[in-house]
């Protein structure tokens, strides 16, 4: 079967290929979370200057919340992503063991996927599907999977596309390389989830530390108003203020930071 170039067309059409290190926005998603970022800055400025005023003035720096939003969610796919392609490979080297080709291999594929992951919106399945539908017009595996390791940004798969491509120039031991390559995958998904592990308490901690100080505040000033009253009222007790909220934003930030370890 020759190349047709209007189907070529049409996968494009048909498929959105997704950039795992890009993530677009829908106007109603982002309008959302900037209403969410301003209302939570807006009680946290007002329990600490008592002023509705300086509250708003302060609310647009909920616009920035989007692009941390996006960081989140591009981290949290190319995660789920990685967890997925190991057991893509687990699927494609037993698969390999029973004789069958690399392009069989990946038909069959989606079957084990399916169970795994009944979600057909899941990533891995789209992209085995995608991969399915560009052997069967006659494109390449090295081709197919080129393509996902340049969209995925993940090391796993860059370097196993490096080792796949090397087999099937050399006649490498692919069932081996597959093998390896999922071994390599689980035992840093181990090690990165005994390091989550250690780390959760010191997580809720980190987040306690950061919420106690806006809940004192918040506390002496509904008990001891008359006390208070020179932070909220005078020019020096609102700079106070001020320098306290930055120190209290760039400790969480920091904590957020050190405790983001990658494997």
């Amino acid at each position: 079967m020759g190349f047709d170039l209007n189907n070529s067309k049409s996968l494009e059409q048909k498929d959105v290929l997704i950039d795992y290190d890009v993530y677009v926005m829908k106007p109603l998603e982002k309008v959302l979370y900037v209403m969410a970022a301003a209302a939570v800055i807006f009680i946290i400025a007002f329990v600490f200057y008592h002023s509705i005023i300086l509250s708003l003035l302060l609310t647009p720096f909920a616009l920035f919340y989007p692009k941390m939003r996006t960081k989140e969610i591009i981290k949290k796919r190319k995660n789920e992503l990685n967890l997925q392609f190991k057991d893509l490979l687990y699927s494609l080297s037993s698969s390999l063991i029973a004789g069958k080709s690399i392009e069989s291999a990946f038909k069959e594929a989606i079957k084990d996927l399916s169970i795994l992951y009944p979600s057909p919106e899941t990533y891995i399945i789209q992209e085995v599907e995608l991969i399915v539908r560009r052997i069967e017009m006659n494109e390449t595996v090295e081709s197919a999977l080129e393509d996902l390791s340049k969209r995925s940004h993940l090391e796993d798969i860059e370097n196993f596309f490096d080792v796949f491509q090397t087999c099937k120039r050399t006649g490498g031991n692919l069932v081996s390389v597959m093998r390896n390559t999922s071994n390599i995958i689980n035992d840093k998904i181990e090690i990165k989830e005994e390091i989550n592990t250690i780390l959760s308490s010191k997580k809720f901690e980190q987040k306690i530390l950061s919420i106690m100080p806006i809940f004192i505040i918040a506390l002496l000033s509904a008990t001891t108003d008359d006390y208070m009253a020179p932070v909220f009222n005078t020019p020096i007790g609102r700079i106070v203020m001020t320098i306290a909220m930055v120190v209290i934003a760039v400790g969480y930030f920091i904590s957020v930071k050190i405790m983001d370890i990658n494997v």
